[in-house]
């Protein structure tokens, strides 16, 4: 790894292996057009060659590499244990099917440099353009959930907790990450619930998103779990942020 890295991207996926080759080639033509030295890290669990498919790639590219397990441990557990590698300045994660494509991250440099601590992308805003929406009966159930999760949060003023599009400056992010516990679909909650408390400079940003119609959330047992993990993250003890949050995690 060079000693300087510009952007340090994460791709969780669970069984991506359709889509994962396509994705890591477009991120890294971003980069190298815009001439910014990075690390893309696969943080890949499930059975179906995801891994292998990018540890092959890494073999030609030092800047890539890959994480994971067989067995599923969730999308949160996977940013989290992926987080304690990066070296960027400025660190994130993107959907491994590329629902929001990389070079929306054109919108969120600016402001990081700006010093925002974290910038955050956002389905709902105005100007954003949703290419292919979920299915209805998705959309009437993730309006439903965020009532209730805002309601049990007090994150009121953030209009989508969900979209997995979010950057961090890197001493931000490795705090966040190191006192983040959940390892489910909630983790986004999680993760903006601690920032909120830390009282961490946040930028919500409209984005282009596309819905790939491939959800791996199981309707019942799935939101069940996430009301749960919602309780939790309102109720159970979290670690105070660091004093310094720059040696919040091993680099």
């Amino acid at each position: 790894m060079a000693a300087e890295c510009n952007i340090s991207l994460i791709l969780p996926a669970y069984n991506e292996s359709r889509t994962i080759a396509s994705t890591i080639i477009e991120a890294m033509r971003y980069f190298k057009a815009r001439d910014l030295s990075y690390e893309i890290i696969v943080s890949a669990d499930g059975n179906d060659g995801t891994r292998e498919i990018v540890a092959e790639m890494a073999q030609s590219n030092p800047a890539l590499q890959v994480i994971g397990n067989p067995e599923r441990m969730g999308k949160g557990h996977g940013i989290r244990e992926a987080m304690r590698l990066t070296h960027g300045e400025i660190v994130g994660f993107a959907d491994a099917d590329n629902k929001t494509p990389i070079d929306e991250l054109d919108k969120f440099l600016p402001l990081l440099r700006e010093g925002y601590d974290l910038v955050i992308g956002s389905r709902g805003l105005k100007e954003s353009r949703i290419e292919r929406k979920q299915p209805l009966y998705r959309q009437l159930g993730s309006r439903g959930f965020g009532i209730l999760m805002r309601t049990i949060t007090g994150l009121h003023d953030i209009i989508d907790t969900q979209c997995g599009f979010k950057f961090f400056q890197r001493h931000i992010g490795h705090d966040l990450f190191a006192r983040q516990r959940i390892d489910g679909y909630m983790y986004d909650v999680e993760i903006l619930y601690l920032a909120k408390q830390a009282g961490y400079r946040m930028a919500q940003v409209p984005i282009r998103w596309r819905d790939d119609g491939d959800s791996r959330l199981q309707l019942l047992s799935g939101n069940i779990r996430n009301v749960m993990d919602i309780f939790r993250i309102r109720f159970m003890s979290h670690p105070k942020p660091a004093a310094n949050p720059e040696v919040a995690l091993p680099h």
